[in-house]
C-alpha cells in the first residue's frame, strides 16, 4: 500500500514539475531533485539520478513539440552542445564520487546559491519584448546564429539575431557540470546563456534550452546508471509524469508572453533556492 502511494505521489509531483519545467525551459528535474531529497528523504545521488531521467522525458516531449512549432533555434541548439556535453560528463563522474559523502549538505547549498544566481539578471530584463537585431560578434555572424519565429500571441513574425556566442559557450560549459553533477538538465544556465548572452526572446530561450537538456542528460545518465544511483521504482513514476506534465506546458507556451515566462522562471528558481539552501545549512 505504500509503495502505491509513493508511486502516486511521485507521479503527481513529477507532473508538475514537467509542467513548469518545459515552460521555463529548466527541465522537470531542476524542481525534482530538491523535492525528492527534502520530501521523500530520496538519497541525494539517487534523486540526481531520477532527475536526470526526468530531464529527458521533458526534453524529447517538450522539445518535439517546440520543433514542430518552430520555436527552438536548432543551429544554435547544436552549436552550443560542444560545451555542455563535456561538462556533463565530468558533472555525472563527480555525482559518483560525491554522493555518499559528507559532502551533499554543500551540494545542496551549492545548488541552491545556482538557482539564484539566475534571478537579478532575469528580473532586470523582465521589460523586455522584443530581442536586438543589431549584429552580433563574429561568431555569431559566420555561423549565421540567428532566426525567428511566429508569434501566436501577438500574430507576427519576430527576428532575432545571437550576440555574444564566446559568453554563451562558457555558460554552457558551467550549465553541463551543473547538469551531470546535480541531475537537473542544467536549464537554469542554459536559458541565461540563451536570454543573456546570446539575447535571444524568451520563447526561443525556453524552447532551445528544452531541446539542449536532453543531449546533456544523455551524457550523464550513462555515468550514472554504472554508479548505480538509477533506481527504476523512482525513475518510472517520475519519468511518465514529467513527460504528463511537459506535454501540457509545451502546448500553452506559445500563447505566453515573454514577460510573463521570465516571471515563471523566477518564482519556481526563488522558492526553491531558499528551500534548498536553508536544508542544506540545516544537514537535512
Amino acid at each position: 500500500m505504500l509503495v502505491i502511494i509513493l508511486v502516486i505521489a511521485l507521479l503527481a509531483v513529477a507532473t508538475g514539475a514537467g509542467f513548469l519545467g518545459s515552460l521555463a525551459g529548466l527541465g522537470g528535474g531542476v524542481i525534482l531533485t530538491p523535492v525528492l531529497v527534502l520530501f521523500f528523504g530520496i538519497p541525494f545521488g539517487e534523486a540526481v539520478g531520477a532527475s536526470a531521467i526526468s530531464v529527458l522525458a521533458t526534453s524529447t516531449t517538450a522539445g518535439a513539440a517546440y520543433v514542430h512549432d518552430r520555436l527552438t533555434d536548432l543551429r544554435i541548439g547544436n552549436f552550443l552542445q560542444i560545451a555542455t556535453v563535456p561538462g556533463a560528463l565530468i558533472g555525472a563522474a563527480a555525482t559518483v564520487v560525491l554522493a555518499d559523502t559528507s559532502y551533499v549538505p554543500y551540494l545542496l547549498i551549492a545548488l541552491g546559491l545556482v538557482l539564484l544566481s539566475t534571478v537579478p539578471g532575469t528580473v532586470a530584463m523582465r521589460h523586455e519584448t522584443a530581442p536586438p537585431t543589431t549584429p552580433g560578434d563574429p561568431v555569431s555572424q559566420r555561423l549565421r546564429l540567428e532566426g525567428n519565429y511566429y508569434d501566436r500571441l501577438h500574430k507576427k513574425v519576430v527576428h532575432y539575431k545571437g550576440q555574444s556566442s564566446n559568453q554563451a559557450l562558457g555558460v554552457m560549459f558551467g550549465a553541463g557540470i551543473v547538469a551531470g553533477l546535480f541531475g537537473i538538465g542544467s536549464g537554469v544556465l542554459k536559458v541565461l546563456a540563451l536570454d543573456r548572452a546570446l539575447r535571444l526572446p524568451m520563447k526561443v530561450s525556453t524552447a532551445t534550452s528544452n531541446f539542449m537538456i536532453g543531449v546533456t542528460a544523455t551524457a550523464g545518465i550513462g555515468v550514472l546508471f554504472a554508479g548505480n544511483l538509477i533506481i527504476p521504482m523512482i525513475a518510472a513514476p517520475v519519468a511518465i509524469g514529467t513527460t504528463l506534465g511537459a506535454y501540457g506546458g509545451s502546448r500553452l507556451l506559445p500563447y505566453l508572453t515573454n514577460r510573463l515566462i521570465r516571471w515563471v522562471f523566477v518564482v519556481i528558481l526563488v522558492v526553491l533556492a531558499v528551500e534548498t539552501i536553508v536544508r542544506g545549512a540545516l544537514g537535512v
